[in-house]
């Protein structure tokens, strides 16, 4: 294999802060690797050192001579002067001339210019370039060209310098968190695009199915220590906790050898001639591995939540436009206790405005929302938390409060609490403004549980959370009694949390579906399928002597094939219905829960198979 990227012993600190030290790893061409740690372990400053806009303290970064490097950051370093079509094109100056110059001798029909044009087009090989640009942006959703990119918002910044990167094709893609701010559809995309680009890839992403369907490699940063793992997501969840397993076994068997040591070592301190020497040494190797246990604790979740009444919210007839954009149009919906609702659809259809309505922080033009009296809304904003320059981790909480009641009843002071959520006693006066992304976020989830919600709305999430973080969301939404609604483009989470989803199609109108979002994509795409067939002839061949008989009925081995796919396609209907009541339990070990998983997958492709034989058949009973 050709090696385009070798990291040698990187080490990087703030302060008395070791972020890593002694990492080491390479990447080969062609190589679709996934960088997965904890949040505030360095995985950012990782990437930026990589790709040179940070330094390192130690260590050596080499790249492959002549190969070039396209770098997504997390936060957009983009020239608010351009606009879209400059920005985009930024470092082909020569193409994007030719470009724009043949599109004005188009307009203008100034056929000399166009005869120039054309022939620089030529030379550049431009005209395949042109149709690349506005293919990528129009998947992303980028039709105003000649925008100021100082009018745009964040999520259309991250989609204007993720079409930059994507444009120029380099030999290796850095991208932090590429999957942010992009509505669903603009994932499944990308996730097709860098599936079959040449480009080799590293990438840090929270979205666990964008990691399984296209890393073919993980790389976990974990206490200091880089652990490789050849193969996908799913394939990493098993290795890594047959990993911590034998992590243990090798600790739990140095502590029981220890203690015979430790006896040889009292009872015989005489008898430690130059004989002895190795195993004395031995004695204190056994120590170091029978202390080097996994001592970091697990975030947990333990809030009480408010009592709630009979009466949730009930909206009638809801309303809202903003000039000639409409958001909602005649919306009504009674919210019931324990309910999970999953909000999708595009960006820009008014999934937050929705989430704004309800809570009666934006006003609606008309039409009312009647919220029950003993409702206490939890409110995760995508925005963030808010918080001034000066203000540390424990100043952010006090403003809330000094004790926190948990689910069992119990009360804890913010101290403990904090530490409930992975941040320790050092940490608790740290400025708020040097938290990494990651952490502020579960600072901002610290503050929105002190509240005690009963109603949960969750807006983005996901974004900026690392994955065991998310696991531990997850499970403890699974258990929480009151209302929750969920805006997220991480379909994993949304399978694991929701029991139904208000789909946002635009133009007002919202559907109400039951199921998750797996759910829905197998629906919507059953719905893509039936269309094709009703509106493209089908061509059946037949044999010669039968090419101009019309088929009229099914023969008798079509009938029992008929008659086979009914109790088929009921019998894999039943088994993807027991398997999902089963994982959605939460009680399954990793193993069980990537088996079943797996097994959901194949039954969904049975089905289609089936289905699609079905109905062919199904014409001429």
């Amino acid at each position: 294999m050709v090696s385009y990227l070798q990291v040698e012993n990187l080490r990087k600190s703030f302060g008395d802060l070791v972020l890593f030290e002694g990492i080491t790893f390479g990447i080969d061409k062609g190589q679709k690797v996934a960088l997965v740690a904890k949040n505030g372990t360095g995985k950012t400053s990782l990437l930026n050192i990589i790709a040179g806009t940070d330094t390192q303290d130690a260590g050596k970064i080499t790249f492959r001579r002549d190969i070039k490097i396209g770098f997504l950051e997390q936060i957009q370093q983009l020239n608010s002067n351009n606009n879209i079509i400059d920005e985009v094109f930024h470092s082909s100056a020569d193409v994007k001339n030719a470009i724009l110059e043949y599109n004005v001798a188009i307009e203008t029909n100034d056929k000399n210019l166009l005869a120039k044009s054309m022939e620089k087009m030529d030379h550049l090989q431009a005209w395949d370039y042109e149709v690349k640009v506005k293919q990528i942006l129009t998947k992303l959703k980028i039709d105003r060209y000649n925008q100021q990119i100082s009018t745009l918002s964040g999520g259309e910044k991250k989609r204007v310098a993720l079409a930059s990167v994507l444009i120029e094709e380099p030999d290796v893609l850095l991208l932090d968190e590429p999957t942010n701010h992009l509505d669903l559809d603009m994932i499944e995309w990308l996730e097709n695009y860098l599936k079959n680009t040449r480009s080799t890839l590293l990438m840090v992403t929270h979205d666990r199915y964008f990691l399984d369907r296209v890393c073919n490699e993980i790389i976990e940063m974990d206490n200091s220590f880089i652990y490789p793992y050849k193969g996908n997501y799913t394939y990493f969840l098993k290795k890594r906790e047959e990993r911590l397993h034998a992590e243990e076994a090798l600790v739990e068997k140095a502590k029981n050898t220890l203690r015979k040591e430790e006896d040889w070592m009292r009872r015989m301190p005489k008898a430690r001639t130059t004989k002895a020497k190795y195993r004395i040494d031995n004695y204190y190797n056994l120590k170091d591995v029978a202390s080097g246990g996994r001592h970091e604790e697990e975030m947990r979740i333990s809030v009480q939540s408010s009592r709630m009444g009979k009466k949730i919210i009930e909206v009638k007839n809801l309303n809202k436009k903003f000039d000639d954009l409409t958001i909602l149009k005649d919306f009504s919906y009674n919210f019931s206790r324990g309910e999970k609702i999953g909000i999708v659809g595009d960006n820009g259809t008014g999934k937050s405005t929705f989430l704004n309505l309800i809570t009666e922080i934006t006003p609606a033009d008309s039409g009312t929302v009647d919220i029950g009296q003993t409702i206490v809304f939890g409110y995760y904003k995508q925005e963030g938390i808010k918080y001034k320059e000066d203000q540390r981790v424990m100043d952010i909480v006090q403003e809330i409060a000094e004790v926190v009641t948990l689910g069992n009843g119990q009360q804890m002071g913010v101290k403990e609490f904090l530490n409930f959520f992975l941040f320790p006693y050092d940490m608790h006066y740290t400025p708020v403004s040097k938290l990494s992304g990651g952490e502020k976020r579960r600072l901002y989830l610290v503050t929105v549980l002190m509240r005690k919600p009963n109603f949960l709305i969750l807006d983005e999430p996901t974004n900026d959370l690392d994955i065991m973080t998310l696991a531990v969301l997850e499970e403890y939404i699974s258990t929480f009694d009151g209302c929750v609604i969920v805006v997220s483009h991480d379909r994993f989470f949304m399978d694991q949390v929701v029991d139904h989803l208000f789909v946002f199609r635009g133009n007002g109108e919202v559907k109400d579906f039951p199921g998750n979002y797996s759910h829905y994509r197998e629906w919507l795409n059953k719905i893509e399928k039936e269309s094709k067939k009703d509106t493209e002839p089908t061509i059946k061949k037949e044999p010669a002597s039968r090419q101009n008989v019309p088929k009229t009925k099914l023969s008798f081995n079509e009938k029992r094939e008929f008659e086979k796919l009914e109790n088929d396609i009921a019998n894999l209907e039943n088994e993807k219905e027991i398997l999902e009541k089963e994982i959605s339990t939460g009680t399954l070990n990793t193993e069980d829960l990537i088996q079943k998983s797996n097994r959901i997958g194949e039954i969904i492709k049975l089905l289609d198979e089936k289905s699609d034989r079905w109905l062919e058949l199904s014409e001429f009973v």
